[in-house]
């Protein structure tokens, strides 16, 4: 896109206002509108805000900050009938250098080094899972399972039915392929699944995905969360990231030549994803309720782990080769700030290739039936238990603290310490019910 085509769009559409969207630290869309008159200010990167608004951005002292859209990522919202269009934006400081607390610059960095390394693309399938709440009288929410249906079911007791198929015409109107919209494992819980593209575009579509949902399902009479764990004892939501690297020869994850159809490269970097497990788990399970997803029993992985087709493994092969070589890293969840999340999974992948790390055997045993001492045996660790673990082991990985620099790492950390203390210093209805009477 440039200027002139996005002008003319803007006066095809009468859109009469500009909405300037970006990312906080911690992964929360934030957005500001502006009246299509100061569209050319837009389009020059000339908008300004207050950064110490924004939780770990900047101090009041330095509080100057530009929103620089990315001409690229302009789009009609398709719910407001033309009036409204958006940009996502970049983040720069008061002198016009990108800010290093801005996680799409994060991102952005990170691919460029693999750019240096010889990597054209890398390449990205997400799958956001989500639950549907019903609304009571007054609109709030309540959560009690909207259905009583699972995994690929079918017919009236489906609720989020029409509401999938809602999301999807939007998400259609906004440029996405989507390739599935279906019930998910659990009551109430759904999946609708976008086409993957490289690693910055996916990114730019996680947030707005998460946008677009809640938009829609609110005007579906659903309230939509993207939490983990929202009810205990059935399966959470996850985020599965299937990821491949490409150069100029096509896949790089691809070998015709080896047993499992898997290259080196694949290897080193399945070697380095498992190796940083731990310390990503901060970055990709980012909240106190994203661990009680992490458990035995509910198809979410515990251990670290990789397979062709083990599902309780860490990280899963699917059966496609040649071109759809890929590994799917399937702790994430849709709570994680998406271009943080893709920026530590690429940084692990991409220090197991720099440093060509052994990938060890595969895994296929189911390792939710194994014992301690056969995991032991068999060298197979597991993820944190908790946030505090993760921010531990995030805190001791100089490999991804330097991919996500001093200021967004002090800002993460800060913010994650304080919501685990929160956490800690609660008593929860639980505790009131066990040890109460």
């Amino acid at each position: 896109m440039d200027q002139a085509s996005i002008k003319s769009l803007v006066r095809d559409h009468g859109v009469e206002f500009i909405v300037l969207q970006f990312s906080d630290v911690i992964g929360n869309l934030k957005q500001f509108e502006l009246p299509v008159s100061q569209l050319d200010k837009v389009l020059d990167g000339d908008v300004m805000f207050d950064g110490s608004s924004i939780l770990g951005f900047t101090e009041i002292d330095n509080s100057d900050m530009y929103l620089v859209a990315d001409l690229n990522t302009f789009a009609i919202i398709p719910w407001t009938e033309g009036r409204e269009a958006r940009f996502i934006c970049d983040i720069f400081t008061g002198d016009k250098q990108p800010f290093a607390g801005d996680p799409r610059t994060v991102l952005k960095n990170v691919i460029a080094k693999s750019e240096s390394l010889g990597f054209s693309t890398f390449n990205v399938g997400p799958e956001p899972e989500f639950f549907l709440f019903p609304l009571d009288e007054n609109g709030r929410p309540v959560f009690q399972l909207s259905d009583s249906v699972g995994y690929f079911d079918v017919g009236a007791k489906d609720e989020g039915q029409r509401c999938r198929q809602a999301i999807t015409r939007n998400l259609h109107a906004l440029d996405f392929e989507v390739e599935a919209l279906h019930h998910e494992v659990a009551n109430g819980q759904s999946e609708v699944d976008f086409k993957y593209g490289d690693g910055l575009v996916t990114a730019d579509r996680i947030l707005t995905f998460k946008w677009v949902v809640k938009e829609i399902a609110a005007q579906c009479g659903f309230h939509v969360t993207f939490m983990p764990k929202p009810v205990a004892r059935i399966n959470g939501s996850g985020m599965h990231v299937h990821q491949s690297l490409f150069t100029s020869s096509g896949n790089a994850f691809y070998d015709a030549n080896d047993a499992q159809g898997l290259s080196v490269t694949a290897r080193q970097y399945i070697a380095g994803i498992l190796k940083h497990a731990k310390a990503f788990a901060a970055i990709t399970n980012p909240t106190i309720n994203s661990y009680k997803r992490l458990v035995p029993g509910y198809e979410a992985p515990c251990y670290i782990a990789w397979s062709c087709s083990n599902r309780s493994a860490l990280v899963r092969i699917p059966a496609s080769r040649k071109a759809g070589t890929r590994a799917e890293v399937r702790n994430p969840d849709p709570m994680a700030n998406p271009y943080l999340a893709l920026a530590v999974m690429l940084a692990s992948g991409l220090d197991g290739i720099e440093n060509k790390l052994e990938l060890r055997p595969e895994t296929k045993e189911n390792i939710y039936h194994m014992t301690t001492s056969r995991r032991a045996e068999l060298g197979i660790d597991s993820l944190p238990g908790s946030l505090s673990e993760a921010l531990d082991n995030l805190e001791g990985d100089s490999v991804l603290t330097a991919t996500l620099g001093e200021h967004l790492l002090n800002a993460y950390l800060g913010l994650k310490r304080a919501e685990a203390d929160e956490y800690r210093l609660e008593v929860h209805a639980w505790e009131i019910e066990k040890y109460g009477n």
